[in-house]
């Protein structure tokens, strides 16, 4: 995320803060303890790449690998030899950082970056300042026109001790690796120290750009010792670990650009959920404040007891160098973060870096991509969705029915993921004519049936769904009538029963509430009226049952036109039960344009929901109450590139 996302900020950044303790020394009539001897000049610039986006290229380092090698290692240019830790005191003096300017020239923060801060991260969830830890540092680099704090990186275990990761696209001449920088001391002040990168380690068939190449977004440098001890006995090292998949829960932790981070501290965005990013070996997250320089940073699947190392799975980068192509008046710009996945080939150049030898990697084929429920773009189209245990398997599945009538059904791991779909029909006219589902065990076999109501009027249950598919006639419950075609929201649930899902709530058009209890196959068992006609229930626009107070009957939740969310805790035979408040009415739930809840955390309490909203972005919200959302997790991105 270096270049389009201004990952690359201001560069005063370690800039005039870096250095303000040799300033400070020079007030006090000392200087910094730096080696005698001349400072080095300024390092000719390596050829570059053309930019991706407008901004600062990735750099094309000059020097060839050694003899009998491939390209796929990018070593520092032959006159970077002699570049020590020393040498990058001497050279970040406070006058060169104050002088550092961005390649892209930018130079100070676009002009909505007050509104972008005000807006926050549509997800609720934004990058938090802390103090950072001892092994994850920033990057420094001199070459190819930029001077300061470009990329952030960590450490990794190796058998030198000396190695960092970062990202493909943070290859530079003349780089150091400051961990745990701290923006008030200098260079020579950095309480862990600073370290000269010796050589780079990056796979030859990389690209910043949008082709499946971007997947191979990561990169290893070696770092020379800093006096007699190498970096690792220092700050400690992190392990790395394969990706498990898309769906993971990660600590990312980056340092942006001054530009958008005007503390000049280390960010982290902890414990978010990923995802995939479709059509890609990378999965990404939606957290706000990950500007310009968190590129390389990395993603921790978990951190040990002090925090100061753990494992890490993935690292800021890919897809257009870690970022949406999107403009940056774009609140996604930098919410959304990319990083490749960890297999086979990262591994391979992970392995040939510790021996630092050049591999040939050959061509990029891309693996086999592991499962991902789609784009935001295809979710658009997902119309109804019903959430019940079709496969009893102990937790709950969910139906999805698309705009050209196919239908799917996702099945779910028991911890709030979906690991893969079936296609109960295909695309067809019949089940474009669905106007609502639902699901409950009407059948009484312990797996749940599906209800739907089509546009004619007509009811039909289809039972066992999950083992018997949709490629039947299923039971009549209703023929095609006037009636029921004013059935425009229908939930099933526990209302009645204690122990079965046999329940209906119907809204009709004119605002009358009804409760069905009791339905089975071919009947819809004891009406029971909630509320008569009126004008206020004409604007429920979603219905949704689940047990969001915790008793052992169901509670009703109703989203209305403006946006508002309230549950009926204790919906029951005599009432819809208490009235809750979870949203008062905003703008933004207007947008809620499917919803349904499941236990699909495997807790045994049917309080997780699932919203498909405008822009296809899918949500779900586990743990729900009756007067709160659960916590968020982003199931399907909206559609951005």
């Amino acid at each position: 995320m270096l270049d389009t996302r201004i990952r690359l900020g201001a560069v005063a950044s370690l800039s005039a803060a870096l250095l303000l303790g040799n300033a400070a020394a020079a007030r006090a009539g000392t200087s910094a303890p730096v080696p005698d001897g001349p400072a080095p000049s300024a390092p000719a610039l390596p050829t570059t790449s053309a930019p991706s986006h407008g901004d600062a290229p990735t750099p094309t380092l000059s020097a060839s690998p050694a003899a009998g090698s491939s390209a796929s290692v990018t070593p520092v240019p032959t006159a970077d030899g002699d570049w020590t830790a020393r040498d990058a005191i001497r050279f970040w003096t406070p006058e060169r950082l104050a002088a550092a300017t961005d390649p892209s020239g930018r130079t100070a923060p676009p002009k909505n970056l007050a509104a972008a801060r005000q807006q926050g991260s549509a997800t609720g969830i934004t990058a938090q300042h802390f103090k950072g830890i001892k092994s994850v540092g920033t990057i420094f680099t001199t070459g190819a026109g930029v001077k300061g704090h470009r990329c952030s990186a960590s450490v990794v275990r190796s058998d030198g001790h000396n190695l960092i990761l970062t990202a493909g696209h943070c290859v530079g001449a003349q780089s150091m690796f400051v961990p745990m920088y701290d923006h008030t001391k200098s260079a020579a002040q950095q309480p862990n120290g600073v370290w000269a990168v010796d050589k780079w380690f990056r796979d030859k068939r990389y690209a910043s750009d949008k082709s499946k190449n971007s997947d191979l977004d990561y990169a290893f440098a070696s770092l020379k010792p800093n006096g007699r001890k190498n970096v690792q006995d220092v700050v400690g090292a992190n392990t790395l670990a394969r990706t498990p998949g898309y769906a993971n829960r990660a600590t990312v932790i980056g340092y942006p650009k001054i530009a958008h981070n005007p503390q000049d501290q280390a960010v982290r965005c902890p414990d978010v959920s990923t995802t995939a990013l479709s059509g890609y070996y990378q999965m990404q997250i939606n957290c706000g404040g990950m500007w310009g320089g968190v590129s390389g940073g990395p993603w921790f699947s978990k951190l040990d007891a002090a925090g100061s190392t753990g494992t890490i799975i993935g690292n800021v980068g890919g897809f257009m160098q870690g970022g949406p192509d999107v403009p940056q008046t774009d609140h996604r710009y930098n919410e959304i973060s990319y990083s490749p996945l960890y297999g086979d080939r990262f591994f391979k150049l992970y392995a040939d870096a510790q021996k630092g030898r050049n591999p040939d990697n050959g061509p990029y084929q891309q693996p086999r991509l592991p499962y991902t429920m789609g784009t935001g773009s295809a979710w658009k189209h997902a119309r109804l969705m019903a959430s019940g245990d079709f496969n009893g398997n102990g937790h709950s599945d969910m139906i999805v029915v698309w705009d050209d009538g196919e239908t799917t059904l996702y099945n779910s791991d028991g911890k709030g993921r979906f690991t893969g779909e079936q296609r109960l029909l295909g695309k067809n006219g019949t089940w474009r004519h669905a106007v609502t589902i639902t699901a409950g065990d009407f059948t009484g076999s312990n797996r749940f049936d599906l209800l739907v109501r089509w546009t004619d009027g007509e009811v039909t249950l289809y039972g066992d769904v999950g083992t018997k598919g949709l490629n039947w006639a299923g039971t009549q419950m209703i023929k095609p009538n006037d009636l029921w075609k004013d059935a425009t929201g229908i939930a099933a649930g526990r209302f009645g029963s204690s122990r079965y899902v046999t329940d209906l709530i119907v809204r009709w058009t004119d605002g009358e509430v009804t409760l069905y209890t009791n339905v089975s196959a071919g009947t819809f068992g004891q009406e029971h009226e909630l509320k008569g006609k009126n004008d206020t229930w004409r604007g429920a626009t979603l219905l949704t049952a689940g047990e969001y107070s915790g008793s052992a009957k169901w509670d009703l939740m109703v989203r209305w036109t403006d946006g508002e969310l309230d549950t009926y805790a204790g919906t029951g035979t005599s009432g819809l039960g208490k009235e809750q408040r979870v949203l008062a009415k905003n703008d933004l739930w207007k947008h809620d344009t499917v919803m349904t809840t499941g236990d699909f955390t495997g807790n045994g309490r049917t309080d997780d929901l699932v919203i498909r909203w405008a822009d296809g972005e899918t949500t779900m919200y586990t743990d729900t109450r009756a007067a709160r959302l659960g916590s968020e997790a982003t199931l399907v991105h909206a559609a951005c590139c």
